[in-house]
């Protein structure tokens, strides 16, 4: 009888963890979507992707933070590319963001003209203030500004001969107060409802370069975003002695805004947030995680590699010092104990119109999730002890 019980909590265990990626699945899918738009500046799509998770957290049964909005907002200056994206080389069009992408601070133009070649991949129309780069790879980003020139990065396997003739027809429309919201919301504590865990990922990405193409961000971050989401769920199931709290930050790709803003306007007392954990592009793992800040806070470092040596969760967890590359950062800054976790190995798109759903292997989704929870708890009773 034991034995068959044991059986069938095995079973059931791994339906359950089962469902946890299917789940999963289906949220990096919709948050990826053309109608989410890559979660940026145009179409309305981090809007789109804001109201989602709000929904999201109220389907589960999360309170507002603030006890009225899921949302707060805030805005900041950013330069967008909403329409035309045309340029032609030496007569070849390209498609942007395969065969090109722009700087993101660059300004729209509509010219013809020729490029005077500088060095082996750099070439400018001074004239039009027009600068023109080889690469082998590209990747795109967000600006808060907008200057008073042009630069275009250009794969090199997408043309045959240098490029001397050049025609652009470029559309950009710089907005000064972009609206946008960090999502927040919380699961009061059983026994210690004032001392809060707090899980953070941001949800906005690139959005588009024109009005054809657009940047999925699968991995960057709707994997992190959906983490977030399981946690959250399995959380409002199941009650936790502390406060579990979860924030989904806009103005991450643009320079940690979101974040920023929230340590300036907290919807809770920062010293009152025990432990923060950041997820961030989190859809692989074949190569383990890495754990920003683990220097900083050793023995939570240990906490973690003990969990992952019992139960033999990941292939490796690897230690990084302090980093200012994701929205853990202004907390830390602001003293609140925090690791920023990501996976690696697998696929590399990156910041590119590659980094789909369909391709994102998740490889240890499931074994992220339960290390997670498992620290969660080894934290409270670790503190409750202190």
């Amino acid at each position: 009888m034991k034995k068959l019980l044991l059986f069938l909590l095995i079973i059931l265990s791994k339906a359950v963890a089962g469902q946890d990626l299917i789940t999963a699945k289906r949220l990096i899918d919709t948050l990826s979507s053309e109608e989410m738009w890559g979660r940026g500046y145009t179409r309305n799509g981090m809007e789109k992707a804001a109201n989602f998770i709000s929904a999201s957290f109220a389907a589960y049964g999360l309170s507002p933070m603030d006890g009225k909005d899921f949302k707060q907002t805030f805005s900041y200056s950013v330069n967008t590319f909403p329409g035309k994206m045309a340029l032609n080389l030496n007569g070849k069009p390209l498609i942007p963001g395969k065969d090109f992408v722009l700087s993101p601070e660059s300004m729209g133009q509509q010219i013809k003209g020729t490029l005077i070649q500088k060095d082996s991949i750099t070439f400018i129309n001074q004239e039009h203030r027009v600068l023109l780069i080889l690469k082998d790879k590209l990747n795109w980003s967000v600006a808060p500004e907008v200057a008073d020139y042009t630069v275009i990065e250009v794969a090199a396997k997408a043309i045959s001969t240098l490029p001397e003739k050049i025609e652009i027809d470029i559309e950009n429309k710089f907005i000064p107060a972009f609206p946008a919201s960090n999502i927040c919301a919380l699961v009061k504590g059983t026994k210690k409802p004032d001392s809060i865990l707090l899980i953070t990922a941001h949800y906005d990405h690139l959005g588009s370069l024109g009005k054809d193409t657009y940047f999925p961000g699968a991995n960057d971050n709707a994997s992190g975003v959906a983490l977030l989401l399981n946690l959250a769920e399995h959380y409002a199931k199941n009650p936790q002695p502390y406060t579990m709290a979860f924030i989904c930050f806009a103005a991450e790709e643009i320079g940690l805004i979101g974040s920023k803003y929230f340590t300036e306007h907290p919807l809770i007392e920062l010293n009152k947030i025990r432990f923060l954990t950041n997820l961030d592009m989190v859809g692989t793992g074949e190569n383990g995680i890495t754990v920003v800040n683990a220097t900083i806070h050793p023995k939570e470092f240990e906490l973690l590699q003990q969990l992952n040596r019992d139960k033999k969760y990941l292939p490796k967890i690897n230690a990084r010092g302090k980093a200012a590359n994701s929205d853990h950062y202004f907390f830390t800054e602001k003293g609140v104990p925090a690791f920023f976790m990501y996976t690696q190995g697998g696929i590399a798109a990156y910041h590119d119109t590659y980094d789909l759903a369909k391709t994102l292997p998740l490889t240890e989704f499931e074994h992220l999730f339960r290390l997670l929870t498992d620290f969660n708890a080894g934290l409270m009773k670790a503190l409750s002890s202190r």
